[in-house]
C-alpha cells in the first residue's frame, strides 16, 4: 500500500529519499515523511498531509541534512490521513520507525507500552514497533538484536525500517508478508519497498525474504532468516530501463502503458511458442508432468486479476475442456472449500504481493490441492517464490494505478496456460492450437490496430462528459471484458459504472435505462452477436444511448443514438484480448475530460499488501 525508502552514505541522504517517495507515488499515499539523524547528533524529522512535493517543498525551505534516515509513504488504515498519524514514528526522540502492512496486535501492545510508561502520539499501529523497539534496546543495547526480539512480538503483517540515535551508522529492517528490497552501492546502501525508488543509485539489489532481517551500514549488508541464521540473498542486477518510470512522450503513465501492450504482448509471447503448439516447459521442468494430472482448475485473484480469471474459465471449458472455477481471493481465504481431485490451484496478481491472494495461496497449500501455478509480473515476488510453477508476463513495471498492460499480459498467459494444458492432456480439437499459436503471433499486429483508433475513440470520450453513470455489457467471455471496462471508469473517472451480461439486461437493469444513462458494448462477430443485437433494441428503445466497439463483420451501423466504434477482425477465442484496449482507451479519454488524477485515482494503491 505504501512506500518506504532509506538510506545509509557518506553523502546527504534527504535528496535521495525524497526522489524515492517521488518514484513510490504510483502506489498511492495520502501522507508523507522523512526522518534524518543529522551530522551533530539529532534525530530531525518532516512530514506532511498530500503529495511528496508538499513535503520536497518544505525541505527546500528548510533543508533537513543527514547520512542515514528513511522515508515513507502512507495510505491510511489506523487513523486518519494527518500528520501526527505520517511516518515515520519516533519514539522518545531517540528511535525512528517507517512501516508498510498492519499489526494486528496493535492494541494489546499499546496497552502494554502504555503500561511501561509510553506515550502515544499517533492513532497508528505503527507507533507500537517504534516504542516496543526502544524498550527492547534498554534491554539488548544494540539495534539490530532489539529488532530481533521486536518482530518476535508482531502479529500480522509488516515491511519495516528503523533508525536510532544512538548507533547512527547503520539501518536496520525486517519483511514478512510485505515485500523489501536491499540496494547496494559503493560506500553507501539503501533500503526500499520497491526497487524502482533506488533506480537513481544503483542498478543491484538484494531481496529480502519472509522473515529476513537486515542490517545495512555503508559498506556491509548483513541478514538473518526467521530462524536467526546469517543469511545471503542472490544479488540482482536491474536491467529493466530507468525510462519504466518516466512518461516520455505521453501525458499520464496510464496512456503510455496502455500504448505499450503491443511490445510487452510480443514480450510475453517470446521463447513460449513453438512451431504450432505452446512450449510446455516454458512452465517450469514439472509442468508437464503437473498439467497431464490436472482434471479441474481453480483460479483465484483480485480486482482486474479477477476479471482476468473470469475470461480464462471461458478458454479452460470452451477449448481445453477442462471444469474451471473463479473466485475472489478474500472470498476464498475465509470459506471452507471442498477441492475436488488433480485440481491445479492458480492465482493471478499483477505486483505478486496482494495479501488477499497470497493468503490464499497459502491456505491452498494445506487443502490438498495438485499444484500451484502463478502468473505474475513480477519475478522476485512473494507469489512466484512460494508457487510450484510460474508464468512471468513480463509487461515491465506499471506505474499507473489502473492496470492496463498488466491485464493484458495477465490473459495472454492465461491463453497459454489454456493450451499446455489442453495440449498436454489431449483435449484440444484438432488443429485448434496451430491455430491459435498463428493468431497469437499476429496479436501484437492486431493490438497496434486497436491503439490507432486512439482519436475516434477520444471523440467517443465526448458522450460521456457531463454523465454520472454507465453500464456495460457483454455476452460469453466478454462480459468480464465489459466487467473491466467498468471498473477502469470508475476507478478513474469516478463515473459510477456497472457490467451486466447482455442476457440479463431485462431481468433488472433495463429500468435503469434511459438517455442520461449511456451503455457501453462490446460485440465481437461471434455466434452470439445476434442476440446481443436484439439486446441493442431493446436499449434504443427505451430512450438509452449505445456505443457499440464492433467487429467489422458484425454488420452495425451508426444511427441516432447509436455510435459505432468498427474494430479489426480477429479470432473469437482472443477477442477478449483485443476489446480491452479501446474499453482502456475510453476510460483514459473520459478522465482527462473530468480532470481527475489519471495515475493516482482517489483512495485506491496500485499494490494492495494488507486486507
Amino acid at each position: 500500500m505504501c512506500g518506504i525508502v532509506g538510506g545509509v552514505a557518506e553523502r546527504n541522504v534527504a535528496a535521495v529519499l525524497v526522489e524515492g517517495l517521488k518514484r513510490l507515488e504510483y502506489r498511492g499515499y495520502d501522507s508523507a515523511g522523512v526522518a534524518l539523524i543529522s551530522r551533530d547528533g539529532q534525530l530531525l524529522r518532516r512530514r506532511s498531509t498530500g503529495k511528496v512535493s508538499e513535503l520536497a517543498e518544505s525541505l527546500i525551505q528548510q533543508p533537513l541534512i543527514g547520512q542515514l534516515g528513511i522515508a515513507h509513504t502512507r495510505w491510511a488504515t489506523h487513523g486518519a490521513p494527518t500528520e501526527a498519524n505520517a511516518h515515520p514514528h519516533f519514539s522518545r526522540g531517540e528511535v525512528a520507525v517507517v512501516h508498510n502492512g498492519i499489526i494486528e496486535n496493535h492494541e494489546a501492545l499499546r496497552k502494554e507500552l502504555q503500561g511501561l510508561g509510553y506515550a502515544f502520539a499517533s492513532q497508528t499501529d505503527t507507533e507500537v514497533i517504534a516504542h516496543l523497539l526502544h524498550y527492547k534496546l534498554q534491554e539488548q543495547g544494540e539495534l539490530t538484536a532489539a529488532l530481533k526480539a521486536t518482530v518476535r512480538q508482531l502479529q500480522g503483517a509488516y515491511g519495516l525500517a528503523a533508525i536510532y540515535l544512538g548507533q547512527p551508522d547503520r539501518l536496520v529492517a525486517a519483511r514478512s508478508g510485505s515485500p523489501l528490497v536491499v540496494g547496494l552501492g559503493l560506500g553507501e546502501n539503501f533500503v526500499a519497498s520497491d526497487q524502482l525508488a533506488l533506480r537513481q543509485v544503483t542498478d543491484r539489489f538484494m531481496y529480502l525474504e519472509e522473515g529476513d532481517i537486515a542490517e545495512i551500514t555503508r559498506d556491509t549488508v548483513q541478514l538473518w532468516n526467521h530462524e536467526g541464521q546469517p543469511v545471503q540473498r542472490e544479488v540482482v542486477r536491474y536491467h529493466e530501463g530507468a525510462e519504466a518510470a518516466d512518461k516520455g512522450e505521453y501525458r499520464h503513465f496510464m496512456l503510455k502503458e496502455i500504448h505499450e501492450q503491443p511490445a510487452v504482448v510480443q514480450r510475453t509471447l517470446e521463447g513460449r511458442l513453438g512451431q504450432q503448439q505452446v512450449l510446455v516447459p516454458s512452465f517450469g521442468p514439472q509442468a508437464a508432468q503437473l498439467f497431464g494430472r490436472v482434471r479441474n482448475v481453480q483460479i483465484v485473484a483480485c480486482g482486474t486479476s479477477y476479471h482476468a480469471g473470469m475470461v480464462a474459465r471461458y478458454w479452460l471449458e470452451g477449448l481445453a475442456g477442462i471444469p474451471c472455477q473463479v473466485e475472489v481471493a478474500s472470498e476464498f481465504r475465509y470459506r471452507k472449500v471442498v477441492v475436488q481431485p488433480d485440481t491445479l490451484f492458480v492465482t493471478i496478481s499483477q505486483s505478486g504481493e496482494t495479501a488477499d491472494t497470497l493468503a490464499a495461496l497459502r491456505n491452498a497449500k494445506a487443502l490438498g490441492y495438485l499444484g500451484s501455478l502463478a502468473i505474475c509480473n513480477v519475478g522476485i515476488s512473494s507469489l512466484v517464490r512460494e508457487s510450484d510453477l510460474t508464468l512471468l508476463t513480463l509487461a515491465g513495471p506499471e506505474i499507473g494505478v489502473a492496470s492496463t498492460k498488466a491485464f493484458t499480459t495477465q490473459l495472454v498467459a492465461l491463453m497459454l496456460l489454456t493450451l499446455a494444458i489442453g495440449q498436454v492432456r489431449g483435449t484440444l480439437q484438432a488443429g485448434l492450437e496451430a491455430e491459435l499459436v498463428a493468431e497469437l503471433r499476429r496479436l501484437p499486429v492486431r493490438l497496434g490496430e486497436a491503439l490507432a483508433m486512439d482519436t475516434t475513440v477520444e471523440q467517443v470520450a465526448q458522450l460521456f462528459a457531463e454523465k454520472h453513470h454507465t453500464l456495460f455489457l457483454g455476452r460469453g467471455a466478454q462480459f468480464p471484458v465489459a466487467m473491466e471496462g467498468a471498473l477502469k471508469l470508475k476507478e478513474i473517472s469516478y463515473i459510477h459504472a456497472e457490467a451486466y451480461p447482455a442476457g440479463e439486461l431485462k431481468h433488472g437493469p433495463l429500468a435503469l435505462v434511459d438517455a442520461d444513462m449511456p451503455v457501453v458494448t462490446v460485440a465481437p462477430n461471434n455466434a452470439l452477436l445476434e442476440k446481443l443485437k436484439s439486446n441493442l433494441q431493446e436499449v434504443r428503445a427505451r430512450g438509452g444511448e449505445l456505443v457499440v466497439f464492433a467487429d467489422a463483420q458484425a454488420q452495425l451501423s451508426n444511427g441516432e443514438g447509436t455510435t459505432v466504434v468498427s474494430m479489426p477482425h480477429i479470432h473469437d477465442a482472443l477477442a477478449p484480448i483485443l476489446y480491452t484496449v479501446p474499453l482502456q482507451l475510453l476510460s483514459y479519454y473520459v478522465a482527462v475530460l473530468k480532470g481527475t488524477d489519471v495515475d493516482q485515482p482517489r483512495n485506491l494503491a496500485k499494490s494492495v499488501t494488507v486486507e
